[in-house]
């Protein structure tokens, strides 16, 4: 332990001796080092014994301290020599100050080849970004940059490990990095890195990601991740009476200034009780995969979507989000594939309101490109272990088709065509609506990725958060999506609060959404653009991004 202390209170005894303090404490701080030493006020040391759980109140004022001072058994001799080289330089000092520069440069030198000798420090290692297509950053090059050799000697009891520039870093202080600091390239003129990006330069939301899936995990606190099964049956009994009830409003007023509103709020409601039978798909109901299975086919099963076909086809779409082959459900369309399709599907998958009405089409088919069905156990959606789900929810499907078409001859068709019907395709709008936009639509193009370049994290950072007004609570936060996709456990009454916590971390890979009036008629605008000019991704590239089909009737570059 090397410490040294200079007390406020001096006799006159020791201010005879203040040449000689003034020399001790030049030797002290050139052994120990201007790197190794801490200079604190009195308040700030008792603020870190405190926090070290001792509570004895150091008597001086300022405070010179080294904690330990470990030697190695193979950088014995060298540290005795810079002690005696030292002690020599100091004596010189006080005699013959003409002297001191001279000695000063000497000693640099020989304390570089010390440096050199015991760490064994080697040239700076190239780096070489992985090759990609689109566009490049810093934060890439960073990102997959080989770690920097790790200083052997152990004469202050750590080893001193150089950064890669964003993660990693060991220092031997244990002093904490700023938040913002100065580009490492030396020619940012005045700007600083916040998260990795620069701010004011160009950012590339398709470059590796300064985080990684735990660091956003730990910024989102403990009690959000509890599931509450009684507040999430709470929820399904507060839609479910809103459903009936308006539906029984409906039928006893049965006008044409009711129907149109009736429609609108009960189309809501089933995509309401969609959202609720989805958190049972994805756990985030309850910790009880029974109760979670029964309410979601009840839930499911009366909107006439088949709960375990639907559920195994979505945990598809999650596992592969932003995949330009493997993701499930609006997945970009590579050009081979856009160019087999006729003119007339072109037409109807990329104009309005055709796309809105796609979701009962795609649980018979599934998407463009691919095979299979959401009620067939033999599809390529499953596995065979998970055939016996899929008879049962096809016969959960069947039932309910069966008692709509039993009241149909009981209430009429018109009735029920009023009453269910239109509520339903409504439902699909919202469903096909939502969906697309949490994927599609932004302002700047957001990347797709294949092969090495895709990950589950850099897939899931290319979703988007939307405002529905004040539909977000009746539909269940829904619209927060981006942590949804990452963490699909964390049940729906969190995930406004745990979007909040995981912002920090995120930085600009999270896009804030356009705040909505009380409806979000906004969306509209930015569904009609996106599907004017996102239609088909390249066929090679690892990170690709849509392409405006020019001769599409309608699109951006043909109006």
């Amino acid at each position: 332990m090397v410490q040294y202390k200079r007390n406020n209170d001096f006799d006159r005894d020791q201010k005879k001796n203040t040449k000689f303090d003034h020399v001790r404490t030049r030797l002290i701080l050139h052994l120990v080092g201007p790197a190794n030493h801490s200079y604190m006020r009195r308040e700030e040391r008792l603020q870190n014994t405190i926090e070290r759980g001792q509570t004895t109140r150091s008597p001086s004022c300022w405070t010179w301290r080294r904690e330990a001072l470990v030697l190695s058994p193979h950088s014995l001799f060298s540290f005795y020599g810079r002690l005696v080289h030292s002690f020599i330089i100091s004596q010189a000092c006080l005699r013959h100050p003409k002297l001191k520069s001279f000695l000063y440069l000497l000693h640099l030198g020989l304390m570089a080849s010390w440096v050199l000798s015991e760490c064994g420090l080697k040239p700076l290692p190239r780096v070489y970004p992985q090759a990609r297509n689109g566009l490049t950053s810093k934060t890439a090059i960073f990102a997959n940059a080989r770690p920097l050799p790790v200083c052997k000697s152990n004469i202050f009891g750590s080893s001193l490990r150089a950064s890669n520039g964003i993660r990693g870093t060991n220092w031997a202080l244990n002093v904490s990095a700023p938040l913002r600091v100065p580009s490492v390239d030396g020619g940012d003129n005045g700007r600083v890195s916040v998260n990795g990006v620069e701010d004011g330069s160009d950012f590339d939301p398709g470059a590796p990601p300064p985080f990684n899936l735990a660091d956003i995990r730990a910024a989102i606190p403990k009690h959000l991740w509890v599931k509450d099964p009684w507040r999430s049956m709470s929820y399904v009994v507060r839609d479910v009476a809103v459903v009936l009830g308006l539906a029984a409003v409906a039928a006893y007023f049965n006008n044409w200034v009711v129907w149109p509103l009736y429609w609108f709020a009960q189309g809501t409601m089933f995509w309401a009780l969609f959202v609720l039978g989805h958190d049972c798909g994805h756990g985030s109901f309850s910790n009880n995969p029974k109760l979670n299975s029964v309410v979601g086919h009840l839930l499911h099963s009366s909107i006439l979507v088949p709960y375990h076909g639907w559920r195994i086809s979505h945990r598809t779409h999650h596992q592969n989000h932003g995949h330009v082959e493997n993701d499930e459900s609006w997945h970009p369309l590579s050009e081979k594939v856009y160019k087999t399709l006729d003119k007339a599907t072109q037409m109807l998958r990329f104009t309005l309101p055709f796309p809105m009405l796609a979701y009962p089409f795609y649980l018979w088919g599934r998407s463009p490109g691919k095979s299979g069905s959401h009620f067939d156990p033999n599809s390529d959606l499953f596995v065979p272990n998970e055939r016996k789900d899929i008879i049962t929810s096809t016969a959960c499907w069947t039932a309910m088709a069966g008692l709509l078409v039993g009241l149909s001859f009981v209430m009429g068709p018109v009735q029920m065509l009023k009453l269910y019907g239109v509520p339903y395709w409504l439902f699909v709008m919202w469903l096909d609506l939502v969906t697309y936009l949490h994927h599609h639509g932004h302002e700047d193009k957001l990347p797709w990725y294949r092969g090495k370049e895709w990950s589950y994290l850099r897939g899931g950072l290319t979703t988007l958060d939307r405002d529905y007004g004040l539909i977000n609570n009746i539909h269940h936060d829904i619209g927060t999506h981006v942590i949804h996709h990452l963490f699909p456990q964390i049940p729906h009454y969190n995930l406004v609060e745990a979007t909040e916590a995981a912002k920090p971390v995120l930085g600009k890979y999270y896009r804030e959404p356009k705040k909505s009036g009380p409806l979000p008629l906004h969306l509209l605008g930015v569904l009609i653009r996106s599907m004017k000019r996102d239609h088909y991704v390249s066929d090679t590239g690892d990170v690709v991004y849509y392409q405006t089909d020019k001769k599409l009737p309608g699109s951006v570059t043909s109006e």
